[in-house]
């Protein structure tokens, strides 16, 4: 067997310290999982998964998973269905042409997919990249068509591996700082992501107009690559190939714990205002991957047991970061962009970029960045606002006076629901939600939090 160009220790001191999206050469290429195309997985598993079926469209606005349909159908049966272009529709697609419609199966957890055949776990082999021990079990199985998508997002937690096996997928990456140019929102809720408003591959820039200045990075990652995302970076996926397949594990970071209580406050915040009767509350606002919605009580539980956790795990760590304490005083105490406290190792360590890493690129430079400041987005925000400002006489069209309050509103400027129309802006629950659960918002609450917890406790 062929050496491999990076040792399990290298490959987990690369993802360690890498601090932008990258992609891995040569390092499945012993992996059983390789073998995993649609033609084999639809001989491995004959039980029906849920698909989600979008329409092919160029709108600019993201299709959201709230907007799909959804159908239970068996991998052979989607196979059948992506080779029936001219055919009679017979099944579960039926009434979804393939040629007009696109069918995702995402977030399979493999380790529910194939309980019955444990032995398939170990053909994901993540200890190759220095994660001993983690395999399928600890991943998940995406099947896609063409165009199959999910709306630009980043997740709260970890970092992402990304082994791609079968067609291509086209990956449109953020950095983290980019996030007041991606419209945050987080309607619909999922726990640990966060969508962004923006349909990046047709954006509205007259909506969206500080997408301008958006860092994006773009590769197509091919059969048997691995991508590496970094923690919280920004990413849109859409499929290229009529069929593909990829499987992935996130991988959970020391920042984890902060990010953790983030989410129990936005969950508490989101549903006791999403879940009160309200007129405006008539929206598709929970992601059909949640189970349902929590008790106030169920949710300030979870933050309490949260903020504890965090506090439990700080208290651990403290003899760890005493014996820091020779590092640069400059360096002392920063993360690096992946939430990695730095050590003088990290701070000289150089990532080996070449033939079998390759740094995933900047695709195009924006006309403008903003400073790398947390008060940035906030900034830009009362910036836009004065300098559109106009004289309350000023005439305006109807379009301009409709403002859509979220990424499901689609009633007429003026009604319940929405920041359109009449004689003034009417101010709904979600784009309240848009500035009180922002990233930004919730990380300062987070640290307000966490600090009242360490004056009380020490």
């Amino acid at each position: 067997m062929a050496s491999k160009p990076f040792t399990p220790e290298e490959a987990r001191r690369i993802v360690q310290f890498l601090q932008k999206p990258a992609v891995f050469l040569n390092m499945t290429t012993d992996w059983p999982a390789l073998h995993w195309t649609v033609e084999h997985l639809s001989a491995c598993l004959t039980e029906r998964l849920r698909f989600r079926i979008g329409k092919r469209t160029e709108d600019m606005a993201p299709l959201f998973e709230t907007e799909c349909f959804y159908i239970e159908a068996t991998i052979k049966e989607f196979l059948s269905w992506t080779a029936s272009e001219d055919e009679a529709l017979v099944g579960p697609f039926s009434d979804y042409h393939c040629k007009e419609f696109w069918a995702y199966a995402d977030y399979k957890y493999i380790a529910q997919l194939f309980q019955d055949k444990p032995a398939m776990f170990q053909d994901v082999v993540w200890s190759d990249f220095g994660f001993s021990g983690r395999d399928g079990r600890d991943s998940t199985l995406w099947i896609g068509t063409q165009g199959a998508n999910t709306p630009c997002h980043i997740d709260s937690y970890g970092c992402n591996l990304v082994f791609q096996i079968q067609g291509r997928k086209r990956w449109h990456l953020f950095p983290p700082d980019d996030t007041h140019c991606l419209y945050p929102t987080r309607i619909p809720y999922e726990e640990s992501s966060v969508f962004s408003q923006v349909s990046v591959v047709q954006p509205d820039l007259k909506k969206f107009p500080a997408f301008r200045r958006a860092q994006v990075h773009t590769v197509t990652l091919q059969p048997g690559q691995v991508l590496f995302v970094p923690r919280h970076w920004w990413h849109y996926v859409e499929s290229v190939d009529p069929v593909t397949v990829r499987v992935n594990s996130w991988t959970e970071m020391d920042m984890d714990d902060e990010a953790r209580v983030g989410e129990a406050l936005t969950k508490t915040i989101v549903c006791a205002l999403k879940s009160s009767p309200s007129l405006d509350n008539n929206d598709r606002w929970l992601n059909p991957t949640e189970d349902g919605v929590s008790s106030h009580d169920e949710n300030m539980q979870y933050l309490n047991l949260a903020v504890k956790a965090c506090m439990d795990k700080r208290r651990d760590d403290t003899e760890g970061r005493a014996s820091l304490a020779d590092q640069p005083r400059a360096e002392l105490g920063k993360c690096d962009a992946s939430g990695l406290l730095k050590t003088p190792t990290s701070l000289c360590f150089a990532i080996p970029f070449g033939p079998h890493l390759i740094p995933v690129n900047l695709a195009h430079k924006p006309t403008y960045t903003c400073p790398k400041d947390t008060s940035c987005y906030w900034y830009n925000e009362l910036s836009r606002c004065q300098s559109t400002s106009r004289d309350e006489d000023e005439p305006r069209s109807d379009n301009e006076l409709h403002q859509r309050s979220g990424p499901h509103a689609h009633q007429e400027a003026g009604s319940p629901g929405t920041s359109g129309g009449g004689a003034g802006l009417h101010i709904s629950t979600n784009d309240m939600l848009q500035f009180l659960v922002h990233p930004d918002v919730i990380t300062l609450v987070t640290r307000l939090i966490m600090c009242r917890q360490r004056e009380l406790h020490s």
